[in-house]
Formats: structure tokens, sequence, C-alpha cells
């Protein structure tokens, strides 16, 4: 299994920032790998809301159903699969002042039957994927607020 992990502030209050990742077809304007996400059921986003997401990586795409497993004050947690891999996403929320909240960003990936192989080699990718998640979500979610 791959786990990137991530911590930083983000200038949006808690309860605003949580309300916007939990729409996880946002995932378009601050994940880099995320080519479309779009969601798949209607009504209010809480756990067991679904989204359509297609990714690239290393120039390929691939489509995971996500769903949202729980939600609560202070956390978000999505599942995502598809055949080749299972992916967890967990989003800690700390309130920092008014206006600002710590997010503490972890992404695991466990890939499936000969995909496992792939695993050691592929380390170095995502750590750089988390890279760049830091730096667009908040720029991503600081826009959409103000």
């Amino acid at each position: 299994m791959i786990t990137v992990q991530r911590g930083f502030i983000v200038g949006v209050p808690l309860e605003d920032l949580a309300t916007y990742l939990a729409d996880f077809g946002h995932a378009q304007d601050w994940d880099p790998g995320t080519v479309r996400c779009v969601r798949t059921d209607e009504g209010p986003v809480r756990p067991g809301a679904t989204w359509n997401n297609t990714s690239r990586f290393r120039g390929r795409t691939t489509d995971l159903v996500y769903v949202l497993e729980s939600r609560d004050a202070h956390q978000l947690v999505f599942a995502g699969a598809n055949k080749t891999v299972a992916a967890r996403d967990v989003m800690k929320f700390e309130p920092r002042s008014a206006t600002a909240t710590r997010l503490t960003y972890t992404a695991s990936l466990r890939f499936k039957g000969l995909a496992r192989v792939a695993e050691p080699f592929l380390r170095s990718e995502f750590e750089a994927l988390a890279d760049k998640v830091a730096e667009r979500l908040p720029i991503a979610a600081e826009a959409r607020h103000g």
C-alpha cells in the first residue's frame, strides 16, 4: 500500500472548508490528477453519496467510483475503487482561527492483482502528486470561499 500525507493551513473557516471538500466533485479544482469528477446520486452530500472520478496518472486515464464513507465536524472519509486499485482519502480538520483551518490530508492506495508489483516504483510519483495537492487545494478552496 502507498500512503501519502500532507498537512497545511487553508484560509477558510473549518465548517466552510469541510462543506466544500465533502462534495468530491470539487476534486477537479484542487487535485491535479483528477480530470473529471461527477456526482452520480442526488440530494444532500452525506455518507453514501457517490461520484465517478476520472484521473490521469502516468499518461493513462482511469475511472474510480468514490463514496463518502463518513462525515463529521472534523473529518471526511472517502473510498474509491475500480478493478485495479482501492483508494482511501481521509481529511482531518482543526480550527486555527475564525478564518483558517489546518487540514491533514491522507491518501492511501492499495493496488490489486498484478498492479501490486508496481507499487514500490510509484511511491515517488504519488509523493509528488501529494505536494501538488497541498499547493492547489488551499488556492481552490480560498477562491471558492472568497
